[in-house]
C-alpha cells in the first residue's frame, strides 16, 4: 500500500518504547476465498478448496515475528465460523457459526488453544453474543431462527429460547443497569434480502420481549437493515448506537426512565462522506469516560472516528481513516496505541480484501497492511487481540 507510512520509520520509533520487540497476538478466524476471487492473485495460493481455521498472528510492528502466524486452530470446512466474542473476564472466547447450530468455546487460559462445540439446536445462523454483568448468562442472536438463545455461561448450555416479533436478529447489546437487551432486525441469511428496520427490547432478567422501535424516517418497508447495536458505557441516561447497514446511517436509542422505553433518532448519515455499509461499533474511553465512537464502513472501507466526549448521544465526526474494502471488525490494544481493522464482509465480492489494516490511534493514520492471510488466499472474518492485549472497546 504505497500511500502508507514506511514501516521502517514506524518500527524505529517503537523501538524506544519499553514494549519494543514484545509480541502482540491477535486471534483471527478465516476462510478460503472463492475461486473467482483467487483468480486475482498473481501467484499460486492455498484455498482453492474450502478451508477454515483460527490463526494467532503476531501483530506488533516492532516484533521480530511481526505478521507471522504462531499458532493455528483448525476448524471444519463447513462450520462457517463468523464472530469471536469474549466473556466478561476474557477467560473464554466464543465463536459463532453461520453453517451449523453450534457455538464454539475456547478456554483462553490454556495453550495451545482448542475449541469445544456446544449444540444450540434452536439456533440457525448464529451471529452475535453478549453476557450478563455477572458473567453467568449469555445471549446469542440467531439470524435464521428469528430468536435469541439464553445460555448458562458457566456450563455453556442453552437454557431458554426467546422468540422475537421481527425476523433476522443480528446485533445485540445489553445494559444491566436498566435490565434491557436491544436486538436488531437485519436481513435474510440466504440472500441478504428482505431488509428489516426495527430494534427490539427484551427484559434481560426474564427474557420477556417488550417493545420494538423503528430506526428509520422513511416509509415502511424502509430497507434500512439495522445490523449492530452497542451501549455506550457509563452514560446517564443510557444511550445505545445502531448501525443501519443498507440505510447508511447511524442512530441512537436513548433510555427514557419515565416511560421505561427508548427514544430513537438519526445521528449521522454516512452518505455525507461517501461511505456505505456501516457495520461495527466501538466505544473508546479516556480516563474511564466514553471519548470516541468508532464505526467501520465496508464500502470502500473506512474507520470513522467520532467525538462523543461532550454528549454521548451526539457524535461529531473527527476523521475517516481509509483501510481496505470490506472494513469490518476492529481490535484495540489496551494501551491505546493501535487498532487493527479486519477487511472482509462475508467474503462478498467487492468487500473481501482479506487484509488487516494497522492504525496508529494517536496519529489517526493507517500505517501498514498485514496481508498474512490474504497472501495465502484466505479472508479473515473477525479479529480480536488475545486477552493480555485486548481492549473490549465497549463490548
Amino acid at each position: 500500500m504505497s500511500r502508507l507510512c514506511p514501516m521502517a520509520a514506524l518500527a524505529a520509533a517503537l523501538l524506544c518504547s519499553p514494549s519494543a520487540r514484545a509480541e502482540i497476538l491477535a486471534m483471527a478466524n478465516y476462510e478460503s476465498k472463492p475461486p473467482e476471487a483467487l483468480k486475482a492473485f498473481k501467484h499460486p495460493v492455498a484455498g482453492q478448496t474450502r478451508q477454515e481455521g483460527i490463526a494467532i498472528i503476531d501483530v506488533n510492528p516492532a516484533s521480530p515475528n511481526y505478521k507471522k502466524i504462531v499458532e493455528t486452530v483448525p476448524l471444519p470446512p463447513d462450520l462457517v465460523a463468523h464472530h469471536i466474542f469474549y466473556n466478561r473476564d476474557s477467560t473464554k472466547a466464543y465463536v459463532t457459526s453461520l453453517g451449523k447450530s453450534e457455538l464454539g468455546v475456547i478456554d483462553t487460559m490454556k495453550r495451545p488453544f482448542t475449541i469445544k462445540q456446544v449444540a444450540v439446536p434452536d439456533c440457525k445462523i448464529g451471529e452475535d453474543i453478549v453476557f450478563s454483568a455477572d458473567n453467568m448468562r449469555w445471549f446469542l442472536t440467531c439470524l435464521g431462527s428469528a430468536n435469541v438463545i439464553m445460555g448458562d455461561a458457566v456450563k455453556d448450555v442453552p437454557t431458554q429460547t426467546i422468540a422475537l416479533p421481527h425476523p433476522y436478529p443480528h446485533g445485540i447489546g445489553i445494559h444491566g443497569g436498566i435490565d434491557r437487551i436491544l436486538v436488531t432486525n437485519t436481513v435474510r441469511g440466504s440472500d441478504l434480502g428482505d431488509a428489516g428496520e426495527m430494534i427490539t427490547a427484551i427484559e434481560a432478567s426474564t427474557g420477556k420481549v417488550l417493545e420494538s422501535y423503528k430506526v428509520s424516517s422513511k416509509p415502511s418497508p424502509s430497507g434500512e437493515a439495522p445490523v449492530e447495536v452497542v451501549f455506550v458505557p457509563g452514560t446517564n441516561p443510557p444511550v445505545a448506537y445502531v448501525a443501519n447497514m443498507y440505510g447508511g446511517t447511524l442512530w441512537t436509542a436513548t433510555w427514557n426512565a419515565a416511560k421505561k422505553g427508548f427514544s430513537v433518532a438519526q445521528a449521522f448519515d454516512f452518505g455525507l462522506v461517501k461511505a456505505g455499509v456501516p457495520l461495527e461499533l466501538y466505544v473508546v474511553s479516556k480516563d474511564g469516560r466514553p471519548d470516541q465512537l468508532h464505526v467501520t464502513t465496508a464500502k470502500p472501507g473506512h474507520l470513522h472516528v467520532f467525538d462523543i466526549s461532550q454528549d454521548a448521544g451526539k457524535p461529531k465526526l473527527l476523521k475517516s481513516i481509509a483501510t481496505a474494502e470490506g472494513a469490518h471488525h476492529v481490535a484495540y490494544t489496551k494501551d491505546g496505541r493501535f487498532a487493527y481493522v479486519q477487511n472482509s464482509l462475508l467474503n462478498l465480492p467487492g468487500m473481501n480484501d482479506g487484509s488487516i489494516t494497522l492504525i496508529v490511534l494517536n496519529k489517526g493514520e493507517a500505517v501498514d497492511s498485514i496481508d498474512t492471510l490474504k497472501d495465502q488466499g484466505f479472508a479473515p472474518n473477525c479479529i480480536v487481540l488475545l486477552p493480555a492485549w485486548n481492549d473490549m472497546a465497549g463490548h
